[in-house]
């Protein structure tokens, strides 16, 4: 397998390492100072990872199936108001890719726990669910996309929400899931989901330590899509690993 990183960051180079401890030749790309990739870079490229920034993923797709890449990650986040375009552009061009807020499989099986606590949860009177995430001062987007992720989750859960609020909202109205993203230090990632109520307080929490984990699940979701032919579009995270609904079994899929 042969690989390109898009994003010369430390997560592109993160992923770089796994990719070829993992035995996969790689080229890791920085940002191009016209906007677009040139074409000559995809050449012989199996896989395309985007590691770069949420405005350029729609344009580093569009490069990479224009070259003839029809495999591809995108790693990055902060790009949502692109989705439905990169989604039509996959289909059109008979292109695969596996995207996510956050590649570490225990983020996978963190959301599972939260989606599931949040339904249960839902059921007892005056428990209120909430997310709160931590990073390092230098991370662009706040809320991060992990608690985006996760705030999707819970409010499809749990019927008695119906939208998401932050500090900067004011005092907290009913029916809505508070968000709260903190940025100090050095922090690479820490999410935590909870949920209060009378007398007592269940707290959920993942902790990252570096990036390795994140690194791991880009070459999973890479052997995911190499293994057989994958139908066109955009295909969630989940999709990579089997997690049932009892979270008892972790298996590749």
């Amino acid at each position: 397998m042969q690989a390109a990183i898009l994003g010369d960051g430390p997560f592109g180079r993160a992923v770089a390492n796994a990719l070829e401890a993992h035995g996969v030749a790689v080229q890791v790309v920085g940002r191009p100072p016209t906007g677009a990739h040139d074409r000559g870079c995809f050449g012989g490229i199996d896989v395309v990872v985007d590691a770069s920034r949420g405005e350029a993923v729609l344009a580093n797709v569009r490069a990479a199936v224009g070259a003839g890449v029809r495999r591809l990650v995108i790693a990055t986040t902060a790009w949502d108001h692109d989705r439905r375009d990169v989604a039509e552009l996959l289909r059109t061009r008979e292109a695969a890719a596996v995207a996510a807020a956050n590649f570490s499989p225990g983020a996978l099986v963190f959301a599972r726990l939260a989606e599931i606590a949040a339904r249960q949860m839902a059921r007892l009177p005056g428990y209120e669910p909430y997310v709160v995430e931590w990073h390092r001062r230098g991370k662009a987007d706040r809320p991060s996309g992990t608690a985006r992720d996760l705030a999707r989750r819970i409010l499809a859960a749990d019927p008695s929400l119906d939208r998401v609020s932050s500090p900067a909202d004011g005092p907290a109205q009913p029916g809505s899931l508070e968000v709260v993203g903190v940025r100090a230090g050095a922090n690479p990632g820490r999410h935590l989901v909870g949920f209060d109520g009378p007398g007592e307080t269940l707290e959920l929490t993942l902790t990252a330590r570096d990036r390795s984990a994140c690194a791991s699940g880009v070459v999973a979701a890479a052997d995911w899509l190499v293994a057989e032919s994958r139908p066109a579009g955009l295909h969630r995270f989940d999709a990579v690993f089997d997690v049932d609904d009892r979270l008892e079994v972790l298996t590749a899929g």
